[in-house]
């Protein structure tokens, strides 16, 4: 078996996750975080739209992790980031996690917003 080291370009993987935290790059965040291409910030959650939004030209995808728990996102946001251009996948966050990594492993054009589990 033949294992090849995973290089991951401009954005950082998401290394872990617990009760109200992620580390992304090593990192820890506390709560909401936004993660990418553009680099990785505190995110207000549903209604701070606008750094998403600015993730339109940079991503095709963007996955958001609504917690322990797959929820629905208000629709006027998953409209806005729709109109936007941006590819919208909802989950719960552990597998937005796992999904962001390996797409973003395979240079998928990718970001991340998650509340925390």
């Amino acid at each position: 078996m033949r294992l090849n080291e995973i290089t991951y370009n401009n954005a950082v993987p998401v290394d872990g996750y617990g009760p109200g935290f992620f580390r992304i790059g090593g990192q820890v965040y506390n709560g909401a975080v936004l993660t990418g291409p553009t680099g990785t910030s505190d995110w207000g959650g549903y209604t701070d739209d606008a750094p998403l939004l600015a993730l339109s030209e940079a991503v095709d995808v963007l996955f958001i992790g609504t917690g322990e728990a797959l929820t629905h996102i208000p629709s006027d946001l998953r409209t806005a980031l729709e109109d936007a251009g941006l590819g919208v996948e909802i989950m719960n966050s552990p597998a937005a996690c796992r999904t962001y990594n390996v797409l973003l492993s395979e240079g998928r054009r990718v970001a991340l917003a998650l509340l925390p589990v």
